[in-house]
C-alpha cells in the first residue's frame, strides 16, 4: 500500500536531478570550473598534490599529463593552441619553447603585481631570462633545472684530478680511457643532444645564433660556423673516438648512463646530467641500479660542468619548466591565479625535496628544508650553474633550429671539424625558407 507514494518521491527525486543535471549542463557558467593542467610526466606525485592544494572554493586544478619528450609535449600543446584551444588553461613548458609560444600569442602575460609576484628579484637570472618575450612576462617559473658533473670520486683520485678546480672535457676524457671508466652524456637524436652542443659551443665563447639577433627570427645571424663550434665539435670527436664512450654513445639519454656510475664491472664515470640524480641515486641505495651501500653513494662526487676550452669557464645547460597560462582559457582568472600558486615558493620546496628537481628562486636554497635534504656545497653548486648557465637560442623558431642541427651533427660518431659549417649552410637554409626538414 505504501508502494505507490515511495514511488512517486523516487520519481520526483529522479526528475529533480535530472533537471539538475539538465541544467548544469546547459548553465554550465554556474557550476564549479576545473582547470586543465597539462604537465610533463616529472614528479607526477608532487604535481599532483600541488594541483589539490592549489584549487579552491572558486576552481579545481585537473592534471593532464603530456607525452615525454620535449618535442612531442610541444607538438601536443600547439595543435591544442594553433585550433584556440579553449580547455587548455595552463601548461608546462620547457622553457625554449617558451618565445614561440608568445610569439604566436597563446600565452596569456602577466600584468602588474601578478608579474612582480612571479618574477621578482628572488628568481635566478638564468631561469628569469626563459619567462619574457618582448618586454612582457609571459610565463611563470616553477623549476630551474641545470647540469653539472657526477663522478666517482675514486675514479677521479686515481687519475690525479684535483676536483676542487675547474677540469675540461679533454681531461676527463682522458682520465675514464686510461682508469676504466666511462663518460655519460645525452647524444641520442633528439634535444638533450642540442642541449650538450649547445653548451659546449657558448662554453668556447661562442653561440648557435648572433645574441644581438636571436629574436629577430628568420633574420638572425647564424654563427656556429666559428672556432668555438670547432671546439664543440672536437670534444664530441674525441669522445666519439675514445674507449671511454659508453656503449649506446649514438643513442644515450638521461637515463641510459645512471646505471654506469656504480658498476659491477669498471671505476664508474663521469657524467653530465640534471640535478635530479642525487635524489635518484640517495633513493637506490641497495638496490640495482644504485649504490651497494651508504659508504659507495659517498664515493659519488659532483662538480661545476667541464670547460670546452682550459680556462674559459664553463656554461651549464639551463632547463626546467616554467608554467604559461593558455590564451583562449575560458578562465583567464582563475588560471593566473592558479599559476602563482603552483610556482611559489612552497611548491618549488616541495619538488625539489620529493622529486630532486630544483628551485628558480634563490630563497628556497637558503631554506632550512633545502639544506636538511641536500648537502650545502651541491645546492651552492646547483644555484651558481643556474645563475651563470647558457639558454639555448631564445628564437620563435627554435623547434625548427634544432631539428637542423639534430640532423646534421648525428650521429656523434660522424662529427668532425667540418659539422659546424654543415650545419650553418642548413640553419640559414631553413631560417630562409629555402630547405625543409
Amino acid at each position: 500500500m505504501t508502494v505507490r507514494p515511495i514511488r512517486r518521491l523516487a520519481t520526483g527525486i529522479a526528475l529533480a536531478a535530472l533537471s539538475m543535471s539538465v541544467l548544469s549542463a546547459c548553465g554550465g557558467d554556474s557550476a564549479k570550473p576545473s582547470l586543465n593542467w597539462y604537465v610533463n610526466p616529472d614528479g607526477q606525485d608532487t604535481l599532483n598534490a600541488l594541483a589539490k592544494r592549489c584549487s579552491t572554493n572558486e576552481y579545481t586544478i585537473k592534471v593532464q599529463l603530456l607525452p615525454s619528450s620535449a618535442t612531442d609535449q610541444r607538438t601536443q600543446l600547439a595543435r591544442r593552441l594553433a585550433a584556440e584551444d579553449s580547455s587548455t588553461d595552463l601548461m608546462s613548458l620547457d622553457p625554449v619553447f617558451v618565445a614561440e609560444f608568445a610569439n604566436a600569442k597563446w600565452l596569456l602575460p602577466f600584468e602588474g603585481e601578478q608579474a612582480d609576484q612571479v618574477l621578482d628579484s628572488d628568481v635566478l637570472k638564468g631561469a628569469a631570462e626563459t619567462a619574457t618575450w618582448d618586454d612582457e612576462v609571459v610565463a611563470a617559473p616553477q623549476w630551474a633545472n641545470t647540469q653539472v658533473l657526477w663522478y666517482r670520486k675514486s675514479l677521479a683520485k686515481a687519475a690525479g684530478l684535483d676536483m676542487n678546480q675547474p677540469v675540461t672535457w679533454d681531461q676527463i676524457i682522458d682520465a675514464a680511457a686510461d682508469h676504466d671508466g666511462t663518460i655519460g652524456v645525452q647524444a641520442n637524436k633528439y634535444e638533450a643532444y642540442v642541449v650538450w652542443i649547445n653548451s659546449l659551443i657558448q662554453g668556447a665563447g661562442g653561440n648557435i645564433l648572433d645574441p644581438s639577433t636571436v629574436e629577430a627570427g628568420r633574420d638572425a645571424k647564424v654563427t656556429i660556423n666559428s672556432q668555438a663550434g670547432k671546439d664543440a665539435a672536437a670534444v664530441i670527436e674525441k669522445l666519439a673516438k675514445s674507449t671511454a664512450k659508453q656503449p649506446d654513445f649514438t643513442t644515450s639519454n638521461e637515463g641510459t648512463s645512471l646505471g654506469a656510475m656504480f658498476p659491477a664491472q669498471g671505476a664508474g664515470e663521469f657524467m653530465t646530467n640534471w640535478t635530479f640524480v642525487y635524489k635518484n641515486y640517495e633513493g637506490l641505495i641497495g638496490k640495482p641500479g644504485g649504490p651497494k651501500d651508504k659508504a659507495e653513494f659517498e664515493d659519488l662526487g659532483w662538480a661545476k660542468y667541464p670547460e670546452t676550452v682550459e680556462g674559459q669557464e664553463s656554461r651549464p645547460p639551463i632547463g626546467g619548466i616554467d608554467i604559461g597560462v593558455g590564451a583562449y582559457s575560458k578562465h583567464p582568472e582563475f588560471a593566473q591565479r592558479a599559476a602563482v600558486c603552483v610556482t611559489d615558493a612552497k611548491a618549488q620546496s616541495e619538488l625539489a625535496i620529493n622529486e630532486g628537481l630544483m628551485p628558480s628562486r634563490q630563497s628556497v636554497y637558503d631554506s632550512d628544508e633545502l639544506k636538511e635534504a641536500y648537502p650545502p656545497d651541491l645546492l651552492s653548486l646547483f644555484s651558481q650553474s643556474v645563475d651563470s648557465g647558457g639558454p639555448r637560442p631564445k628564437s620563435a623558431f627554435y623547434s625548427q633550429i634544432s631539428s637542423a642541427l639534430q640532423s646534421r651533427w648525428h650521429s656523434p660518431t660522424s662529427v668532425t671539424a667540418g659539422t659546424p659549417k654543415k650545419s650553418a649552410d642548413f640553419l640559414n637554409q631553413i631560417l630562409k625558407g629555402k630547405a625543409l626538414l
